[in-house]
């Protein structure tokens, strides 16, 4: 950073002081002072973590690092006025019963749709059917606590660059995507968000496949989303035409007990339709794929979602069909990494909208 030792000790004090780090053991030297280190304050630091998504809806309060302290989950509620209502009554429990309250800084919500993310306000997120709508200030009155609302895509991406453990020299360009009721995708180049001009930077899942493809929740038709979105692997197994559904059934269906996992133990099992169905969304994922790595060539690319958990099963259609597409062999060979499900990503990043912009100049968080 080129500063000077005597500009570094000021820093750390002045960040000692705001209690933003604190001192740990005492390192080994060979010669001269033995170092101390230091250690970003998490564990008593704790933000609410919301993820809205078409069919569920999830809160979690954790610590900075992304640490789960207390999770629920429940169907998502699509009027506005309802949605802030139950939510917020629901934070206000959940901090209440157990004790977090006092030490909560703030409520990080991630929405599967365009966010200016400045003002809070949710410009469109199709599969809520959402436009224009202002549910940050709504619920930081609700609940008397700062508010954050971003892209889940960008927030999972958000979460990669602050709160990943072990990988302490990552990527400095790549994208994130997240593949669940949606599609969402974050970028990052040099090391910095990416959220466009008009705040839709990012938005692949919408790019067409087909012009005369399956009908998107957007309203279109042959969008990405509809060929590799959880909905859609369910319907390539049960033979559903999603361009003939109405909104109501496509909650139906989302609600339904049986989930792309079960769909990936049939195929474990030998259950042929359910290899042809997920082998059909590995093949289009791959092509999609090939294209982000066209337009972006990121260092690598992370992925997450419920179709990743048998990625043993589709590694190489997708890898096939990133190279089939991709424009040079070096592009074909572009490392895609599998996060964990289990550690739920869009949450974390929705922790790292309130986490991130302590330690970040805010034009990175």
């Amino acid at each position: 950073m080129s500063m000077t030792r005597g500009v570094v000790s000021v820093l750390v004090q002045e960040l000692l002081a705001q209690e933003v780090i604190y001192e740990g053991a005492t390192g080994e030297a060979e010669r001269g002072r033995k170092p101390t280190f230091l250690h970003i304050r998490t564990q008593n630091r704790l933000a609410v973590a919301v993820d809205v998504r078409f069919s569920k809806s999830y809160v979690m309060v954790c610590d900075f690092s992304g640490r789960q302290l207390a999770l629920e989950i429940y169907d998502t509620i699509f009027d506005v006025s309802e949605f802030i209502k139950d939510l917020s009554g629901r934070i206000r429990r959940i901090l209440k019963s157990q004790g977090f309250k006092a030490s909560c800084e703030g409520i990080g919500v991630v929405v599967p749709g365009m966010v200016d993310q400045r003002t809070g306000r949710v410009l469109n997120a199709p599969t809520l059917g959402w436009r224009g709508v202002d549910i940050r200030d709504k619920l930081a009155a609700a609940t008397g606590l700062p508010v954050q609302v971003e892209n889940s895509g960008r927030a999972c991406s958000l979460a990669q660059l602050w709160l990943e453990r072990g990988e302490a020299t990552g990527p400095n360009s790549f994208v994130y995507l997240s593949i669940s009721d949606g599609v969402g995708v974050g970028l990052v180049t040099n090391g910095e968000l990416v959220r466009g001009h008009d705040h839709i930077a990012g938005e692949f899942g919408h790019m067409p496949l087909n012009l005369d493809g399956p009908r998107c929740m957007c309203g279109s038709s042959g969008c990405w989303e509809a060929y590799i979105s959880n909905l859609a692997t369910l319907s390539r197994y049960f033979g559903w035409d999603l361009s003939k559904l109405s909104p109501n059934s496509l909650r139906d269906a989302e609600h339904s007990s049986f989930t792309v996992i079960d769909l990936v133990a049939r195929a474990r099992g030998g259950d042929a339709k359910a290899i042809a169905a997920i082998q059909a969304t590995a093949r289009f994922l791959g092509l999609g794929l090939a294209t982000i790595i066209n337009v972006i060539n990121p260092d690598c690319i992370y992925m997450a979602g419920e179709i990743t958990t048998a990625w043993d099963m589709i590694e190489t259609t997708v890898r096939q069909a990133i190279a089939e597409r991709a424009l040079t062999e070096s592009a074909g060979r572009t490392p895609v990494r599998i996060t964990s499900t289990q550690e739920h990503p869009r949450l974390r990043g929705a922790a790292a909208l309130i986490a991130a912009p302590t330690f970040a100049a805010p034009r990175v968080a």
